[in-house]
C-alpha cells in the first residue's frame, strides 16, 4: 500500500490524547511524538508513522533512547535525512510496492541524491562510456565465455516491473531505518573502524580475501555467488564484495566498492542486498552506502541499489551468482559499475569525488568481511558467505570466479599473483586455484564461532 502524501506545509500537528499520569514513569510514546515535532521542520509520512508508534514498542523504545539523548548535531542530521525522504517522495512519479515490504520510488534521474552535490547541481547523468574493457582471450584466440544470464532478479522487479525511462529506482528510506543507526550523522556510512584488509587486525572486522597490489589498476571484475548469510546481531553485518583501492591506508584511503551484504541495522531484515560504497578518507567523514549521500550517480531504471537479491544459492543445490565489473572510463575518468556479462550499467562514481582514485588504483581486493562484536565475550556466529568452509567446495562454499583486473590498455586480464589471506582461518578461511572454466578463483567463508573458533 502506498504511503500517504507529504504534509502540504512545512509543519504539521499530530494530536495526542492527554492522560493524567497515575505515577512517575519513563518517557512515553506521546512524549516521543512531541520531541519529534520539535526535531524536524518537515513532516514526511514515514516520520508520522514512526511518531504514531508504527514500529512497535521496541522501535519506540529505541527511538526514545536515541532521540532524547541526541546532540544538536544529531538532531540536525535527523532533520536533513527526513527532509531528503520527503523530497524523494515529492519528486517521484511512480511507486512500486515490493513483496518483501520495500517501497521503490521512481525518481527523475537528475533529481537523485547525487545531484545535491554543488558540482553536479543542475546537471544530468553523463552518457554511457564509448569504450568498455575488452575481455581476455582464450588460448586459440576465442574470447572468454560467461555462463551467467543477463538478468539481475530483485524482489521488487518480479514480473518485469521497472521504472520509466528517465527515472531511477530508489529504495525508500524510512524513519525506522534512521533510528536503527547508531548515529544519524553517520546514517548510511560504514563505521570508522571499517578497514580494507591490510590494517583490519584489531577493528572487529574480519576478512577472507584475495588481493593484488604493486601495479596500476583501472578496474576489476569477478563473478560471486549470493547467499542468505545468517547475521547474529543487528550490530553486525556479513558482506561479499570487490574493493578498488588507492592511497596509503592512512586517512587518505580512497575506495569504490560493490557486492552483496546482509545488514539488519541498515536494512531492517536479513535479506542479501545489492550495495555500493565509496570513501575518500578511509571511512572517516566521506562516502556512503548506495544513494544515501551525494556520490554515486545511478543511470539504470531496472536495478534498485539496496534492494534484496532473489533467488539466492542453495546449499548442495542450485547456485546463483552475479558478475560485477568496476572500471575507470579512460576518456572522462569516472568509475563505472556494470552488472552481468552483457553489460547492464548501473551508474558511476564521478572522478571529482576522489584524490588518489582520480588517477588509478594501486590495490584490488575480492572476498568477504564480517563484523565480530564478540557477543557475551565469544566470537560471533555470524556467517561469511555460505557459512561453510572453503574445503567443502562446489555447491556448498561461497566463491569468486574469473577474478580479473583492468590494465592500462583498458583490457581485462587475469589477476596475476593473486594473494589469499584470512584474518582468522579457524573462523573464516579461503582456498584458491585455477582452471579453464573459472580462471583464477577461490572459495571462502565459514560459520564463525565453532569448537576451533571459540
Amino acid at each position: 500500500m502506498a504511503a500517504p502524501p507529504p504534509c502540504s506545509s512545512c509543519s504539521c500537528r499530530i494530536r495526542v490524547r492527554k492522560q493524567a499520569p497515575a505515577r512517575r514513569a519513563l518517557p512515553t510514546v506521546a512524549s516521543l511524538v512531541r520531541f519529534l515535532l520539535l526535531l524536524v521542520v518537515s513532516c514526511p509520512p514515514a516520520l508520522v508513522s514512526a511518531a504514531r508508534g508504527g514500529g512497535g514498542k521496541h522501535a519506540a523504545a529505541r527511538a526514545q533512547q536515541t532521540l532524547f539523548r541526541a546532540s544538536g548535531d544529531e538532531r540536525e542530521a535527523y532533520r536533513r535525512v527526513m527532509a531528503r525522504m520527503a523530497r524523494m517522495d515529492r519528486d517521484s512519479n511512480m511507486t512500486i510496492q515490493s513483496p518483501d515490504g520495500d517501497v521503490i520510488r521512481c525518481v527523475p534521474s537528475h533529481l537523485q541524491p547525487a545531484f545535491d552535490h554543488p558540482v553536479l547541481r543542475g546537471q544530468k547523468p553523463e552518457d554511457e562510456p564509448v569504450e568498455r574493457p575488452m575481455p581476455p582471450k582464450r588460448v586459440g584466440g576465442a574470447a572468454e565465455e560467461e555462463d551467467d544470464e543477463d538478468v539481475f532478479p530483485q524482489a521488487w522487479s518480479d514480473g518485469g516491473k521497472r521504472c520509466p525511462e528517465g527515472t531511477v529506482p530508489i529504495r525508500r528510506t524510512t524513519a525506522r531505518d534512521v533510528l536503527r543507526a547508531s548515529s544519524a550523522r553517520r546514517f548510511g556510512m560504514k563505521a570508522r573502524a571499517s578497514r580494507a584488509r591490510r590494517d583490519s587486525t584489531s577493528s572487529g572486522h574480519e576478512h577472507a580475501v584475495g588481493y593484488v597490489t604493486g601495479d596500476q589498476f583501472y578496474g576489476a571484475k569477478a563473478s560471486l555467488n549470493v547467499w542468505s548469510a545468517k547475521v547474529a546481531s543487528a550490530a553486525e553485518f556479513s558482506l561479499s564484495q570487490i574493493w578498488v583501492i588507492s592511497g596509503s591506508f592512512g586517512n587518505d584511503l580512497n575506495t569504490v566498492e560493490a557486492g552483496w551484504q546482509v545488514s539488519p541495522e541498515l536494512y531492517g531484515d536479513s535479506s542479501p542486498r545489492f550495495f555500493t560504497y565509496w570513501t575518500t578518507d578511509a571511512y572517516q567523514e566521506t562516502g556512503c552506502y548506495n544513494l544515501h549521500c551525494s556520490g554515486f550517480v545511478q543511470t539504470n531504471n531496472r536495478i534498485a541499489i539496496g534492494a534484496a537479491i532473489s533467488p539466492t544459492s542453495v546449499y548442495n543445490g542450485r547456485q546463483f551468482d552475479i558478475s560485477l565489473l568496476i572500471w575507470k572510463d579512460p576518456h572522462r575518468g569516472n568509475w563505472w559499475l556494470q552488472l552481468g556479462s552483457t553489460g547492464q550499467l548501473v551508474g558511476y562514481w564521478p572522478s571529482f569525488l576522489f584524490t588518489h582514485l582520480g588517477g588509478h588504483a594501486n590495490m584490488v581486493q575480492f572476498g568477504g568481511e564480517v563484523v565480530n562484536s564478540r557477543p557475551s565475550g565469544s566470537h560471533t556466529p555470524t556467517q561469511m558467505g555460505s557459512g561453510h568452509f572453503p574445503r567443502e567446495g562446489s555447491n556448498r562454499a561461497a566463491y569468486f570466479r574469473n577474478v580479473q583486473v583492468v590494465d592500462g590498455d583498458n583490457s581485462l586480464v587475469p589477476a596475476a599473483a593473486l594473494r589469499l589471506v584470512a584474518d582468522h582461518p579457524a573462523c573464516y578461511d579461503i582456498q584458491g586455484g585455477y582452471n579453464r572454466a573459472w580462471g583464477n578463483y577461490f572459495y571462502y567463508g565459514g560459520p564463525g564461532r565453532n569448537v576451533h573458533c571459540p
